[in-house]
Order: C-alpha cells, then sequence, then structure tokens
C-alpha cells in the first residue's frame, strides 16, 4: 500500500486523534450526575451498558482514523512487467579426441587436461560467474566431437542441464573413435541453429520455437586443439555454408604452443607417465572459417586466457532484454480491495459505516441523560 504523494500531508491530522480521545473522555465527565453518597452504588455489579459505554466514542474515533486515512488517499499498486528478448542461438562445439588430455591447464593450482578446463570455463560462461553475467536469455546447444560428431543437448533454455552433460562429455580413448572431424561438427552445429526457424513456423506451443521466433543471431563457439583429420566435410566448405546463413563462427584454438606434457602409457612399466607431444593447432584453418562468417579466431594457451575469450565473446555477442513495467493503481478510500479471499469495502464507506452504528448506538442503547 502506498499513498498519494500529493495528499500524503493529511497523515499529519493523525496527531489530532490523541487530543479528539482526551475531549470525548472529559465530556463524559462534565456530563456526570452528582449524588451525596455513591456507598450503596459501589456494592452493585456493573450493567452492561457501564462495560460497553466506550464502544460509541471507540467507533467515532475509529471512523475519524479512517477519515483521515481516505483523505490521504492510499493506493493499491499492482505491477506488471512485459519483458521483449532479441535473444541469440549458441551451439559449444567442443572437441573431446585423444589429445584434449594433454595437461597444459591449470585449474586451482593443480594440472588438468584441455577438456576438463574447457568444462570449467564454458560453465561459468553459461551460468555465469564474477564477471561473466550468463547468458540466461539464449537458447544454447552442446555438441561434442572426435572421430565422429555426436549432439549432446538440442538449444535449449535449461542451462543447468546442459552444463551436466558438458561435465559428462569424455576423452576419446579407443583408436575407432579418435580423430578430429571439424568440419562434420561445424555442419551439424549449423543444422541444429537452421532447424529452429523450422519449429518457429511449424509450432507455437514448443518453448524453443517461441524463443526461436525473436532469435536476431546465431554463434557456434568451436573449440579445438588440433586440425581436420576425419569426417566428410571441409572446415572451409562449412564455414561457406554458415556465412550463407547468417550464422557466425568464434574459433578457439587450445593448448600450449610447441609441446604439452600427455600421459601416456610406458611398455616396460605398464605405468603412465607424461611424455612432451607436438602440438599441432591448423590455425590458418580455424581463422580463415572465422574470417568467413565475420567471427573471430582466439588462442588459449592457459585457463587465464580461456577465460579472457570467453569474456570477450560475451562482450561481443549481447542479448537485447527490454523490460516494460505497468503500474495499475486502485484508490483504496472508494474502490473496494481485497485482503486474500476477503473483500473489504472502500475505506471511506467503512467510515460511513461507522459513524452511523455509533450515532445509532448513542441514540438507543447507549443514550445518556442530559446534564
Amino acid at each position: 500500500m502506498m499513498f498519494y504523494t500529493n495528499s500524503i500531508w493529511f497523515l499529519s491530522l493523525l496527531l489530532l486523534i490523541p487530543v479528539i480521545g482526551w475531549r470525548l473522555y472529559r465530556r463524559k465527565q462534565d456530563t456526570s450526575i452528582s449524588f451525596s453518597s455513591i456507598q450503596n452504588a459501589t456494592s452493585l455489579a456493573p450493567s452492561w451498558r457501564q462495560r460497553f459505554r466506550w464502544i460509541p466514542n471507540a467507533l467515532k474515533i475509529i471512523a475519524i482514523l479512517l477519515m483521515i486515512f481516505a483523505l490521504a488517499r492510499p493506493q493499491e499498486g499492482r505491477k506488471q512487467t512485459v519483458t521483449s528478448t532479441e535473444g541469440i542461438a549458441i551451439e559449444m562445439v567442443v572437441d573431446r579426441s585423444s589429445s584434449m588430455q594433454a595437461l597444459d591447464f591449470e585449474l586451482d593450482g593443480r594440472s588438468v587436461d584441455r577438456l576438463t578446463a574447457i568444462k570449467d570455463v564454458a560453465e561459468r560462461f553459461v551460468l555465469g560467474h564474477d564477471d561473466l553475467d550468463g547468458r540466461y536469455s539464449d537458447l544454447i546447444g552442446l555438441l561434442t566431437f572426435a572421430g565422429y560428431v555426436d549432439s549432446l543437448t538440442p538449444p535449449t533454455l535449461d542451462h543447468s542441464y546442459l552444463t551436466s552433460q558438458l561435465q559428462k562429455a569424455e576423452i576419446a580413448d579407443s583408436p575407432d573413435e579418435d580423430g578430429t572431424a571439424i568440419g562434420d561438427a561445424i555442419g551439424l552445429a549449423i543444422e541444429k541453429l537452421t532447424n529452429l526457424n523450422t519449429k518457429s513456423t511449424e509450432t507455437g506451443s514448443d518453448e524453443s520455437g517461441k524463443i526461436a521466433s525473436e532469435i536476431k543471431s546465431k554463434v557456434i563457439i568451436l573449440l579445438t586443439d588440433g586440425e581436420n583429420t576425419a569426417g566428410d566435410l571441409d572446415p572451409l566448405d562449412a564455414a561457406d555454408l554458415a556465412n550463407t546463413l547468417n550464422i557466425k563462427i568464434y574459433t578457439v584454438g587450445v593448448g600450449t604452443k610447441g609441446s604439452a606434457p600427455v600421459p601416456v602409457l610406458d611398455p616396460f612399466s605398464n605405468r603412465r607417465i607424461l611424455q612432451m607431444m607436438p602440438v599441432n593447432i591448423d590455425e590458418e584453418t580455424l581463422s580463415q572459417v572465422a574470417e568467413k562468417t565475420g567471427g573471430k579466431y582466439f588462442r588459449a594457451t592457459n585457463s587465464e586466457s580461456l577465460e579472457k575469450i570467453y569474456r570477450e565473446i560475451d562482450s561481443l555477442e549481447k542479448t537485447k532484454v527490454e523490460n516494460k513495467h505497468y503500474v495499475d493503481y486502485r484508490e483504496m478510500a472508494i474502490e473496494p480491495v481485497r485482503l486474500g479471499s476477503f473483500p473489504i469495502p472502500p475505506i471511506a464507506l467503512l467510515a460511513l459505516l461507522l459513524l452511523a452504528i455509533q450515532l445509532l448506538l448513542s441514540k438507543t442503547a447507549f443514550r445518556t441523560a442530559a446534564a
């Protein structure tokens, strides 16, 4: 409840309530009748009129109190917010080939493989952390790839589910599934993003469709530490297709330059040892893929640079969210309101009813003799 600004000064009249109460009490004393002795009267039990004779004056004070509140124009405001969103659809494409097990990243002071570092920073990018606001109003999908491509989640607003699926992703440890199918991964990401347009026109009840109809930008974030060694689609051909469909690609080359420690199985001791292996990232192709689509290529050599890259992408791809607030005021002095499920009459009407009841009682049940 609030009060109309230009009328709130009427509340200062509440200071008169104690004076009015005192005057009503004094008038009762002034109209009393003198007796020579009240000794016999003190032994009599008070009648119900004597017990409740305070009621008329109390009703009068409450009525005056309500009148003052009515003059101050109390209002009940009901706020409505209309949010319009120009969202972004993002497809996260994460390499999980065997080279991602290189231990050239650090988290909390311990060495971790590249995929673990990507999981950590990507989760903060999606959900928000520190200076990353999170992508709460964007549709985000996830696919991983090695020699083959796997779609883990469709573009969704359920970001908690998406990050849980990302955490379950594992590095390919079988020669049959190992490899780096960059072109195929981009191609599947393009297909998932373009399918959003079909959903938005075919169904109006589908959550993804409703959001997709408001999508102004489609983005692929590709993270890999190698070069295209598998699959049927060439990365540059996939980039041309993305450019035709107005899909922007940001590419991230993950890993230190030169060489990186990789755990390998020692054939003599049958134990895992760290061995320095050369790092082969096709930066030229990744740069061309990004340039063809109006995106940008980044190189992440440690966790700090990877997080910096996500911050830059976060600043480049902003979602436009516009909130419009409407407030509907109800004048409680002259309009009925509801307290939970109970309707309450207007304050001015309550004051008049109380005055009418007070007048009726003072002329009948609580009528007093003249002095």
